[in-house]
């Protein structure tokens, strides 16, 4: 699309901007959009229009669909399904992929990491535009790099994946997603990276979370713990924290208390041994525990919910941790606060997620079965909520 027409943009911009709680800057504003503050300014004052990337991003940077600042513009959970079709295409020749041009290993890795960027800051629009062709390249990279370069393309390529993986979980598409989880697992192994296989176990249980295969999915994750490197480095240490953090949550899921906190006990003394980062990408260290302390008690059910209640009264997640967990931990804060009967609270905790990532909050299936059920507890003309439930398509 041309650059949106400035103007009316920039006012609501600026809107959004000065309505956020707390109120954002415009520094702040370009800090979180990765768009220069002089851009900021002359797109408020209306002195220059803007680009789909840019729109984009600021719209993600103030918590809101890009839709609310362009009248005529489609929301995005239309636009990221309109390039499903593109994604479904490019894996569907991953071994025979069209004769074409390939960037440097350096313009590759840079490509990928910024879709691990958008991943982590549950940017989804941006990968899915961009990472159909990019997994193209990768696949004509893999079949004729030189071999010196062929254990990083393949670890390159992994990472592609799984962002794109990101996108089909996240929009519904199970079947495309557990068919780039099976890519994750056939191109690893070329990367002869015993961590990157931990990442790509982790990111497997997605396929038992969406198949509800739940006690599979702890067995596959206890598996891949057992042949995890030793926790020597602190990579070594944060992939098996990872894989104890996600057994713990799927255990909680199939009812497995003791395994839940057994794991969470050891993703716990991990966690303390190294500084909260991403490694091999994934969120890991003691913020991340901690987030997943209430992921566990929400698994486990309503019996347990006082469990993240004693996290969320004494500690909040950092502006610092990636955007898509910290959404995730006022999701499921907001479904044990429901539980609790604290409903009031919940609808806050929806609303703080959505702020901090609007892509995944609205796309979270949680969200709409709790929006629903809080449009059915209060009165029916409460304004706020109605719009709330209307944008996450609650029933």
């Amino acid at each position: 699309m041309p650059p949106s027409a400035p103007g009316p943009v920039g006012r609501r911009i600026a809107y959004y901007r000065a309505s956020a709680r707390p109120r954002m800057t415009q520094q702040q504003l370009a800090d979180a959009a990765h768009v220069a503050l002089g851009t900021i300014r002359k797109i408020e004052r209306g002195e220059r229009g803007l680009t789909d990337d840019t729109l984009d991003a600021i719209a993600a940077a103030l918590g809101v669909d890009p839709s609310r600042l362009v009248a005529d513009r489609e929301p995005v959970s239309s636009r990221v399904r309109d390039q499903l079709p593109a994604l479904s295409a490019a894996i569907a020749a991953y071994d025979v992929p069209e004769d074409g041009p390939v960037r440097a290993l350096p313009d590759l890795r840079s490509a990928v990491a910024q879709t691990t960027a958008w991943r982590l800051s549950a940017q989804y629009l941006q990968i899915a535009r961009a990472v159909p062709d990019l997994l193209t390249e990768l696949a004509r990279a893999a079949a004729g790099s030189p071999p010196e370069d062929a254990q990083e393309v393949a670890a390159l390529l992994v990472a592609a994946y799984r962002s794109a993986d990101a996108v089909a979980y996240k929009y519904g598409a199970r079947d495309l997603s557990a068919r780039l989880v099976e890519l994750m697992r056939w191109a690893a192994p070329a990367a002869q990276d015993p961590l990157l296989t931990a990442s790509v176990g982790y990111v497997r249980t997605e396929t038992f979370f969406a198949a509800h295969a739940h006690a599979a999915g702890l067995r596959a994750l206890e598996q891949a713990i057992d042949v995890c490197p030793a926790s020597v480095t602190p990579q070594a240490v944060a992939a098996r924290g990872a894989l104890h953090m996600r057994a713990a949550v799927i255990a909680g899921r199939a009812h497995q208390g003791d395994a839940a906190d057994a794991h969470l006990l050891e993703a716990r003394a991990l966690g303390d041994q190294v500084r909260e980062g991403v490694y091999q990408g994934t969120a890991f260290g003691p913020d991340s525990v901690r987030i997943h302390e209430v992921s566990v008690a929400v698994s486990l059910g309503g019996d347990h919910v006082r469990r993240a209640f004693d996290v969320a009264r004494e500690w909040a997640p950092p502006a610092s941790l990636p955007a898509e967990r910290r959404s995730g931990f006022y999701v499921e804060l907001a479904r044990a606060q429901l539980w609790g009967g604290f409903a009031d609270d919940a609808f806050e905790s929806l609303k703080v997620a959505r702020r901090i990532a609007p892509q995944h909050t609205r796309e979270h299936p949680w969200v709409r079965e709790d929006a629903a059920t809080l449009r059915r507890l209060k009165r029916a003309d409460a304004e706020t909520l109605t719009n709330f439930a209307e944008w996450c398509h609650a029933d």
